[in-house]
């Protein structure tokens, strides 16, 4: 029995040029490489927004005072709200939360003022509960430049040295990594992941599947290359390619969304590394059990689009799924991932804080070239 040859770089070397080949004569697959991830990374940019202004507001002011005009003037110009209608009874106002014209109905009693001055002042805020999310957010926004106008008639009304009477308590709020709120900062970090995740397996998820559509899987397997130097050789460039679209996104997000890099762009390419050799490695895996690439890559979509975008943080909080879906998300490296693009990008943290992502991260690409390997063996036996 003739002995194993031994791995060598010139075999991987000879494979990784032949699949670069491939990839050059195929234009579908450079566009799906470079072109797919910027065009999802503008979609995504702009279609995903947990921001919430200029909510559409109706008011009914039966009240008609200074403190009247005053409280909507000071909604008008927080910019959360927009007024678009001015009811003219209260019917008139909740019709337009019916027919769509406005999110948000405010009703300001005819005995506003008189009960302002007696402390026992109350409004009605009708909400349009078809959007939760908007609706709970002008819940808040109202409840804020209410309490907020409150306060200051109190302060410029009645002395805080009073007596009887306790100084009111003055909240100065700072935000840290994202000052500005805005959900894009958040968004496009954890696009990274989603985007890699799900190009990295459809690209390689083809290569093998290619190998035994076009017959020539029988050359290959007939050749003393061994398994994991095809498996190595294939990935390669797609690695590069991986590589080269993160760094394409990360140019995209700072010139159409302004996303701040903070962290180390060497710790951020390490990490992208080890989780682009994973990705692709899962990729190898599904390409090596089926024989048909129209398969392979439906497979690839199911196994890394879902995953990707539900379970791994990007659009839910983790914490508030429920205790099953949490320890499933455990099962998928995209978690780790966008922990670490969000930490690199927003908090500028280094490998001191995220080292067990980029751990747990090592195990997923030793675990997919592993298994890819495997399930290429047992094909070319």
């Amino acid at each position: 029995m003739n002995p194993r040859p031994k791995l060598t770089l010139s075999r991987t070397g000879a494979i990784a040029r032949k699949e670069w080949i491939q990839v050059r004569r195929d234009p579908r697959s450079l566009a799906l490489a470079f072109l797919l991830p910027v065009l999802m990374l503008i979609f995504f940019g702009y279609a995903i927004a947990f921001d919430v202004d200029q909510i559409r507001l109706t008011v009914l002011d039966d009240d008609r005072s200074p403190e009247s005009r005053d409280l909507i003037s000071s909604l008008e110009g927080s910019g959360a709200f927009q007024i678009v209608h001015w009811a003219l009874s209260p019917r008139d106002g909740t019709e337009t939360l019916m027919n769509g014209v406005a999110t948000a109905y405010l009703e300001v009693p005819s005995t506003y003022s008189e009960d302002l001055s007696r402390g026992d002042a109350q409004l009605q805020l009708v909400l349009d509960g078809s959007d939760a999310n908007t609706a709970t957010l002008a819940e808040v926004y109202a409840n804020g430049v209410i309490q907020s106008r409150a306060i200051n008639l109190i302060t410029s009304q009645i002395p805080t040295t009073q007596p009887g009477l306790e100084a009111i308590p003055s909240v100065h709020t700072r935000v840290w990594y994202n000052p500005t709120l805005e959900s894009r900062h958040m968004v496009v970090p954890g696009l990274i992941a989603v985007l890699m995740s799900i190009v990295a397996a459809m690209l390689t998820s083809l290569t093998i599947a290619r190998e035994w559509e076009r017959g020539t899987m029988e050359h290959l397997a007939s050749t003393p290359v061994r398994e994991l130097e095809v498996i190595l050789g294939k990935v390669f460039p797609y690695l590069i390619i991986g590589l080269l679209d993160v760094l394409l996104i990360i140019v995209s997000s700072k010139l159409l969304f302004d996303t701040p890099l903070n962290g180390s762009p060497w710790l951020l390419g390490g990490m992208t590394l080890l989780f682009l050799t994973g990705a692709l490695g899962v990729g190898i895996l599904i390409s090596a059990t089926v024989k048909t690439q129209v398969l392979a890559v439906q497979l690839a979509q199911v196994s890394t689009q879902l995953p990707s975008v539900l379970l791994s943080g990007f659009l839910f909080d983790i914490a508030v799924l429920p205790p099953i879906l949490q320890a499933l998300t455990l099962l998928f490296p995209a978690r780790y991932f966008i922990e670490v693009t969000r930490g690199i990008f927003l908090k500028g943290v280094g490998l001191e804080v995220l080292w067990i992502e980029g751990l747990l991260m090592t195990v997923f690409a030793t675990l997919g070239l592993f298994l890819a390997t495997r399930a290429f063996k047992k094909r070319i036996a």
